[in-house]
């Protein structure tokens, strides 16, 4: 995270893992179990290696791979041999071997680990009570966040709270996907109860009240708990504090994050060793900019944003896309032969007058804002037969995306909301509000890594509608193989 700039320099001599339970011989770091999460010093420093396990610093952390590429708004892109075990996630072809498996299977695990470490130690940690709490308050957040992501991939999955101190808490069963839910939702309301409503100064970043109520709406919402999920809604409202940006590219532009409509989002800070920029924007950069122009857009994707009478499209579509005859991020205009698709996707990329070394990014990845609160919100009153109440935050969502051309200069007719577009959603027939919703959640979050986690949530029928010319089958692909490496190693996987 930013406001860690020093101790993720340091964090990297820490011994972290389970390698004191496989060597007899000390280990041969600054620190070692023994002599490490003795003092509050120590507790900080812990907690950022946790934080780190969630950035983008490393190419190991494959998130959209699943979110996107493996949904209906992407494609692998890149060269046709490049990364070939992505395509076969891509086209539902993959198998246990799959390395895009292996690493975010090992990436988030071991940010698990790193949580279950601080949290075994840290409450025997000599400091401030309050201090204490609260770190450990965000250890369980992190913990939180690393689970509700394996679960939605893979589904059945071990589940391990404890650090690998004897072979029991290192091999462990499968657990069903609803205890892991039981435990996610455990650990965000304790988290909820100690963590901080804002923070300000070099503690800008950290996880807060917001993001652990924020995400355990989430997380209610993925389980049709549509009354708890507007409970924890309720609770998020009541900090007062967030709201829609004016300008919807503000959410993605590096010098305006962390602003009010931000819940959580995963920091990354250029131009340190060890690395702690964000290496997305060297993953989807277009050739030219010596990118690999991976996670491509697909015209179904395009197609979905709405249009006026007079062909005015939904801004969003060109705050989202690069598209033929529109200005691209570094000032030229767009060329649709840097891609397979013609599109490229602009959430995750940062001009280079900004930051010079491609693969080093400060831009954040915005995980949880507050469209998709009120997009949560809307659909949890809708499914249970509140559709009229359901209207106001969806249509709060669609007002804040056509008053961009009131305040963005940078739109062609700025000033003047253009006859017709994103007119206000009035019926008030469910099926009707939840189609709409559904639409929604697709432009407003799109290439932020949710796309394909939503396919499932909606069941069969939507994913495989929406998932038709791939090789992909609810029954079979509803969630994704364990990698052969962890059935290869833990004897308790079938369990």
């Amino acid at each position: 995270m930013k406001y860690t700039t020093k101790v993720w320099l340091t964090i990297f001599v820490v011994a972290f893992g389970g390698c004191s339970d496989f060597l007899e011989e000390d280990l041969q770091g600054t620190y070692s179990n023994a002599t490490f999460y003795k003092t509050e010093a120590h507790a900080f420093l812990a907690v950022a290696a946790i934080y780190n396990a969630a950035s983008f610093a490393s190419t190991d952390n494959a998130l959209w791979v699943f979110g996107d590429v493996a949904s209906d708004d992407a494609t692998k892109g890149g060269l046709a041999g490049d990364q070939s075990d992505i395509q076969f996630i891509d086209e539902f072809s993959y198998s246990n071997n799959n390395g895009a498996l292996e690493k975010i299977w090992k990436h988030y695990y071991e940010g698990i680990s790193r949580a279950n470490y601080l949290l075994y130690y840290g409450p025997e940690i000599p400091m401030d009570d309050a201090v204490k709490n609260r770190i450990l308050g965000e250890a369980k957040f992190l913990r939180a966040y690393f689970y509700f992501n394996l679960v939605n991939i893979f589904g059945d999955i071990p589940l391990k709270l404890n650090p690998p101190l004897n072979e029991g808490e290192i091999n462990k069963p499968k657990s069903p996907v609803a205890s892991i839910y039981a435990q996610i939702e455990k650990d965000l309301q304790e988290a909820g109860d100690v963590l901080e409503i804002e923070y300000t100064g070099t503690d800008v970043g950290r996880a807060t009240k917001g993001a652990a109520f924020g995400l355990l709406a989430k997380v209610f919402l993925y389980q049709q708990k549509w009354e708890n999920a507007l409970t924890a809604i309720a609770t998020v409202d009541g900090l007062a504090i967030y709201g829609l940006e004016k300008v919807y590219k503000n959410n993605f532009t590096d010098s305006t994050q962390n602003n009010s409509e931000s819940l959580f989002e995963i920091q990354h800070l250029s131009n340190q060793s060890p690395k702690l920029g964000s290496h997305l924007n060297q993953y989807f950069s277009p050739p030219k900019d010596n990118g690999y122009y991976f996670n491509v857009p697909l015209q179904n994707f395009v197609n979905e944003f709405e249009k006026t009478t007079a062909d005015v499209v939904d801004p969003r579509l060109d705050y989202t896309v690069g598209r033929a005859g529109q200005t691209w991020i570094n000032g030229e205009t767009f060329d649709p032969t840097w891609s397979p698709t013609g599109y490229l996707q602009k959430k995750q990329l940062q001009p280079l007058k900004e930051e010079p070394i491609i693969g080093d990014a400060s831009l954040n990845y915005v995980y949880l804002r507050y469209a998709d609160i009120l997009l949560m919100k809307a659909e949890a009153l809708n499914e249970l037969n509140r559709s009229a109440e359901a209207l106001g935050p969806l249509n709060e969502v669609r007002k804040r995306a056509r008053e961009s051309y009131l305040y963005d200069k940078d739109l062609p007719g700025f000033g003047v909301v253009p006859a017709d577009l994103l007119p206000e959603i009035i019926s008030t027939d469910q099926q009707t509000v939840r189609n709409a919703i559904r639409h929604e959640r697709r432009v407003e979050l799109g290439f932020e890594f949710h796309r394909y986690f939503d396919l499932m949530r909606y069941g069969q029928s939507t994913a495989e509608a929406a998932l038709t010319g791939t090789g992909f089958s609810y029954g079979k692909n509803r969630y994704f193989l364990i990698p052969q490496s962890e059935l290869d190693t833990n004897p308790q996987i079938n369990n």
